[in-house]
């Protein structure tokens, strides 16, 4: 019998966790919205108890929170708050980039170079979120700080709903494009100054983007 090794498949829970935050962050369940325990559970046909699994998990992540009455719903991310975690990002950001700048070789800038072109290239927004991140992580890597970068990760994983609404909706794929290029031409330089004004003028221009396209304007702007 040639058995699969379920010891490395993903649990319930986990398979639960991924479906929810890919409607999340997708937008197909929208702000404020309850997610019915009952409803996910007839879905995959499993008990409430891996559902309520994946919700604690998605509540950790800051996707999901849980209402008196309500139970669980999705997050809304304010202005102020959406402010604060930009903030937030811009020191972490520009901290991991002087830190990783000295070990940067060119294996780094090849691999940034790469990404870029799959960004480009990539017509599913899905991926698209998931590439911008891809492309900061490698520049920050040869910092060699895991608890900082998975620290700024948790940060985009919360933001990563809007990123991809203000790509779609906007010139914010071209623009990140143009200002990825140029971060990395920077970073071959080796001016750490530079590097770190213009990762955070990135960031902020980002998160300015980001504004016109919370979900109070979501069905407004078009017009």
């Amino acid at each position: 019998m040639n058995a699969p090794d379920l010891s490395t498949a993903p649990s319930t829970s986990e398979v639960i966790v991924k479906h929810l935050r890919e409607a999340i962050i997708a937008g197909k369940l929208d702000e404020g919205e309850p997610i019915r325990q009952d409803d996910i559970a007839q879905m995959f046909k499993v008990s409430k108890i891996p559902v309520r699994e994946a919700l604690k998990r998605l509540e950790a992540e800051g996707l999901v929170m849980f209402q008196r009455y309500k139970g669980a719903v999705v997050t809304k991310i304010s202005e102020p708050e959406l402010a604060q975690m930009f903030e937030v990002r811009v020191l972490l950001e520009v901290k991991a980039v002087r830190l990783a700048l000295p070990h940067m070789t060119e294996a780094t800038f090849a691999q940034a170079e790469r990404i870029c072109q799959e960004f480009m290239d990539e017509s599913n927004v899905g991926r698209w979120a998931e590439l911008n991140w891809e492309f900061h992580a490698c520049l920050y890597e040869p910092a060699q700080r895991p608890f900082l970068i998975s620290l700024i990760r948790s940060i985009h994983d919360k933001v990563e709903r809007y990123l991809r609404l203000q790509m779609a909706l906007s010139d914010g794929k071209e623009r990140a494009d143009r200002e990825h290029r140029a971060i990395i031409e920077a970073c071959r330089e080796g001016d750490a100054d530079k590097v770190a004004d213009m990762v955070e003028r990135h960031l902020t221009g980002v998160c300015q983007t980001l504004y016109e396209h919370l979900p109070d304007n979501r069905y407004t702007h078009h017009g």
